[in-house]
């Protein structure tokens, strides 16, 4: 009898909960408005619920509902459930399929029955004590019924103490998530800063179908789409072949910090990055260019070298540039800034090739178009502002920025594969073919822009040097230099 009487009490404990919990009772009365089920039929169904509140029990069985009625039924408690509760009896009632329904089931725009007088007791104690814990108790809704209000929306309803107030019981329990508002103003002020700075340096510019810098726009005449880019992995290639197969001239050793000044594609500095691990390699460029998947060691800034450097002084042990050539107009001020930001015995190494063809054997004369090539992009640079002829410059304006030891390695670099020499060969055959596909992104914002120049009549010039590049007889090259210097190991440390 007693394990009978645990079963029943046991398969009625879902009803219970049913009782006490406001959106579940809602659907219940719901479900007791639809037509009563077949008398005929075995089972009876409390309701189209799932999950752990479905449940069933035998058709007619009023004694599972006489338990129910003698059952104690806990006090209810107002802190969870802020509706006054429904008299118990009468929701029973109203439950059991067995019973005639004379009345109408109560509706979602009608009161529940008031509370027992034992029920109105323990709420008006639970009132009183309430009113020591800050009024936490929820006042008690309208006869119409509501939802219950979400987590932002008590947030917002509830203002927070001021400094002169003591938090309440809410306040020190609040939680604050992700849908606060002081959550979203900070996220969506550092949105909207990251995205005014990619705006305002991948926002490029396109002239006569190519593609060039936002940043600075106009501080530098070649384009930064792919096809320019790829340009600039091959003369890495073909620097590299000049420098017999080297990054660079200068005796650096164990180096903390490189510099590279005009990274371009970055190639140059994930390699160094690469050959010095336990140095910090930095790349700067006016356009971010620069592939994200990069050693540990090497970073990428946008920054212009032309303005003041933001770089701690005496901070680097080597700085490296290279093919600046029209993007400095002021050379002894390029390497004032680097003998000031370099440590002393830092190294800085400088390579630039010029742009007017020469030969040794006369095959490149005065009346020669190349000669003529040459010197249209001298006079346009100069137009420009920016002159093509640092090749020239570099060794003078780094002994006058107080460097010693100052060195020049003179290179050539062929136009073609004319030149005996294997090395030689290979690196007219990359210039020849860097020349031929990049030509045009070096000339058509120079010429356009400073020269005014027609597009029609920068591709009839640039179709001339093609045709002089496919005549074998030609053995031009073009001259270049690398320059590196070494900053003086007595330099004070607060030089400005």
């Amino acid at each position: 009898m007693k394990g009978q009487q645990m079963h029943q009490q046991a398969r009625a404990q879902p009803i219970i909960k049913l009782l006490f919990q406001p959106n579940l009772r809602r659907q219940l009365c719901q479900n007791l408005a639809k037509p009563a089920p077949s008398r005929f039929a075995q089972t009876a169904h409390m309701g189209d619920l799932e999950g752990p509140h479905r449940c069933h029990r035998p058709y007619g069985s009023i004694e599972n509902v006489d338990t129910l009625k003698n059952d104690v039924v806990p006090p209810p408690n107002p802190l969870l459930d802020p509706q006054p509760q429904p008299d118990t009896q009468s929701l029973l009632q109203q439950a059991d399929p067995l019973q005639p329904r004379t009345q109408p089931l109560q509706s979602q725009d009608q009161p529940f029955p008031q509370p027992s007088s034992q029920l109105e007791a323990q709420l008006s104690q639970l009132q009183d004590q309430s009113k020591l814990r800050n009024d936490i108790l929820p006042q008690t809704q309208s006869s119409q019924q509501q939802d219950q209000p979400s987590s932002q929306e008590r947030f917002q309803s509830q203002p927070s103490p001021t400094n002169n107030e003591t938090p309440t019981i809410d306040d020190q329990h609040r939680s604050y998530t992700d849908e606060d508002s002081a959550y979203d103003d900070t996220s969506s002020i550092t949105e909207s800063i990251t995205d005014t700075l990619d705006s305002a340096y991948s926002r490029y510019r396109y002239e006569n179908g190519r593609r060039y810098h936002s940043y600075c726009d106009g501080a530098y005449w070649g384009p930064n789409d792919e096809i320019h880019n790829d340009q600039q992995d091959i003369a890495h290639h073909a620097w590299k072949l000049a420098l017999d197969n080297q990054l660079y001239k200068a005796p650096i050793t164990n180096p903390d910090r490189i510099l590279d000044v005009g990274t371009g594609t970055g190639i140059w500095a994930i390699e160094m990055a690469e050959e010095f691990p336990n140095a910090q390699v930095v790349g700067t460029d006016l356009s971010p260019i620069q592939p994200t998947w990069v050693p540990p060691n090497c970073m990428f800034e946008v920054d212009n070298v032309t303005a003041e450097w933001t770089f701690r002084k005496n901070s680097f042990d080597f700085i490296h540039s290279r093919e600046m050539f029209g993007s400095i107009a002021d050379w002894d001020g390029y390497f004032r800034q680097c003998y000031l930001h370099l440590k002393p015995g830092g190294w800085v190494e400088a390579l630039e090739r010029g742009v007017k063809p020469e030969s040794d054997d006369g095959t490149v004369g005065p009346d020669h178009f190349w000669t003529t090539w040459g010197n249209t992009v001298l006079a346009v640079g100069e137009m420009w502002g920016k002159g093509f002829d640092a090749w020239e410059l570099l060794k003078g304006s780094m002994e006058r920025a107080g460097f010693v030891d100052v060195v020049q390695v003179p290179m050539k670099w062929p136009i073609g594969p004319w030149m005996e020499d294997k090395r030689m060969k290979e690196l007219g055959m990359w210039n020849a073919l860097r020349l031929d596909t990049g030509l045009e992104g070096y000339v058509m914002r120079l010429f356009t822009m400073a020269g005014g120049w027609s597009y029609t009549e920068v591709q009839a010039f640039l179709g001339k040097f093609k045709a002089c590049m496919r005549d074998p007889k030609n053995h031009g090259y073009l001259p270049g230099n690398c320059v590196y210097g070494r900053k003086p190991l007595n330099t004070p440390t607060n030089l400005e």
